[in-house]
């Protein structure tokens, strides 16, 4: 497939850019102050591409692939080109540099939204699902490495270059990327029995106020407003009643842009409910993992990205064995369980983690939690897309991702809060209400050096908390993850289909008139 270079350039822009720019944000703060907006550069970010997500599967499939890729793509690279400018003199200098970046950060996440989901929409419409799962193998050791790769390149920028080339990296490498996908990617002409689309703008509008709304409460839920506030409330009830009329519009229209009907289908569902599941206890509990490395092990930012090298190492190799396993044996239900069993093991690992545990059996740990992740990361996409038509490809593709991510803002959320209340408690039993209060404010704004100039007594106090209120988050994503393969087990095997993909010519979709 001479197209997939290009494909794997994209996928290299979705996964990178957050691991970058995370690194070079307190350059960022430094240079456009802001600190108490930081939390809104990420926020922003991801509001983006979750509201965008569903959107972009469901217009890929209306409009024709490339094209939507395309303009995703495109998107993606203004965002980011805006984004270096912010608070630059071409945008008025440094007063209101944050809100422009934070304003340009959403932006960049609309296009993020359509890269991921239409680089594997794209590989369903060129490869049949018996080869497929070696193709998403490799997209799923891409998206590791980068992962890998993101937080050194985001510390080569921060040290040598000025931090706008953290956004400005994307420039270079998503040019290539447009140029391979403009003049190498040929898909199956798209047709259309009734000759016009009708985009559903009331499910679309609905669907982005829900999720917005939802976002907003995982993301102030306990941090910037007690849970029982009435701004959280508010947005509850928001998210509550959008979402059911967005239930209403989705059984009458006759293109929804999530079609109630796929959960009919046993496996779609199934796979639905892993992937948030695996979202839930992944992203929400190992998000804690450099906490623990900087804080109680006493490693650098940088050798604490390093430190992650086993686990996506892990998953890497095994999603590479898994792609090319199913295409060799046609069988597929058996991974999804593994997976499971080895996340949860891998989590019931973690959770014996105390002050006396060593990087490397740490590292051990994280593998056997990498493990489980190369089992479910491509199969699960595999089995949604086996799950349903050809037309409705783009929606499974990015239902799949929209539950994982939407899973994993509710697991840092209600594992931020357990680990908080936790860590409250120990510093409560080890010195007294008031201590442990000031103790607990000050904590999120600490650095391993702040830490080891503490007094003896408290140091060992504070590193013994946050320790055993880290492995209780991972105790509590057992719960989770041990759902997962039970779910996987009633997945019903349905054979991939084989063959030829349809010859491979430009795809001209309909021109709808939008409606």
């Amino acid at each position: 497939m001479v197209v997939l270079p290009g494909l794997m350039l994209a996928m290299v822009l979705a996964m990178l850019d957050n691991m970058i720019v995370g690194t070079a944000m307190p350059r960022i703060v430094g240079e456009l102050g802001g600190l108490t907006h930081l939390s809104w550069v990420v926020t922003a970010y991801v509001l983006g591409t979750t509201v965008s997500t569903p959107i972009w599967g469901k217009i890929g499939d209306l409009y024709g692939r490339k094209t939507i890729f395309i303009i995703s793509i495109v998107i993606f690279m203004v965002g980011s080109a805006l984004c270096g400018m912010a608070g630059s003199s071409l945008l008025g200098g440094a007063d209101g540099g944050m809100a422009e970046l934070i304003a340009f950060r959403a932006i960049q996440g609309l296009g993020a939204g359509g890269l991921i989901v239409n680089v594997m929409a794209i590989i369903g419409d060129l490869v049949p699902p018996r080869e497929r799962g070696q193709y998403q193998g490799i997209m799923a050791g891409v998206m590791s490495l980068a992962m890998i790769a993101g937080p050194l390149v985001g510390g080569f920028i921060t040290d040598h270059l000025d931090w706008r080339w953290a956004f400005y990296v994307n420039l270079p490498i998503g040019a290539i990327a447009l140029a391979m996908i403009v003049t190498q990617l040929h898909l199956p002409k798209l047709r259309h029995a009734g000759g016009t689309v009708r985009i559903d703008w009331a499910g679309a509008g609905l669907l982005s106020v829900g999720i917005t709304a939802l976002v907003l409460i995982t993301t102030w839920g306990g941090n910037e407003y007690a849970w029982g506030s009435w701004q959280i409330l508010t947005l509850v009830a928001i998210a509550a009643v959008t979402l059911a009329l967005f239930v209403a519009v989705e059984r009458k229209v006759v293109e929804p842009i999530m079609p109630l009907q796929l959960f009919a289908n046993r496996n779609f569902t199934l796979i639905s409910i892993i992937g948030f599941l695996l979202g839930f206890a992944m992203f929400g509990a190992i998000n804690f993992l450099p906490l623990f490395q900087q804080m109680v092990q006493g490693s650098t930012a940088t050798n604490s990205g390093l430190l992650m090298l086993p686990m996506m190492g892990a998953a890497m190799v095994v999603s590479l064995f898994v792609g090319k396993a199913i295409t060799v044996t046609g069988k597929y239900k058996i991974y999804p369980v593994l997976g499971g069993i080895g996340m949860a093991v891998g989590m019931w690992l973690l959770s014996t983690m105390d002050v006396h545990t060593s990087s490397w059996v740490t590292g051990i740990y994280i593998a056997v939690l990498g493990l489980g992740m190369g089992f479910l990361m491509q199969t699960t996409m595999l089995i949604a897309q086996n799950s349903v038509e050809q037309k409705d490809l783009g929606v499974s593709s990015s239902a799949t991702t929209f539950f994982r991510s939407i899973g994993g803002s509710f697991g840092v959320s209600l594992f931020g809060a357990i680990f908080n209340n936790h860590l409250l408690s120990e510093l409560t039993s080890r010195f007294g209400e008031q201590a442990a209060e000031r103790v607990a404010k000050s904590g999120g704004r600490m650095d391993p050096s702040a830490v080891a100039q503490m007094p003896a007594q408290m140091r060992t106090g504070l590193v013994e908390s946050l320790a055993t209120s880290i492995s209780g988050v991972f105790w509590w994503a057992i719960l989770f993850a041990v759902v997962v393969p039970v779910l996987a087990a009633f997945v019903k095997e349905i054979p991939l289909r084989g063959g030829a993909p349809a010859p491979a010519e430009d795809e001209q979709a309909v021109s709808p008139a939008a409606g």
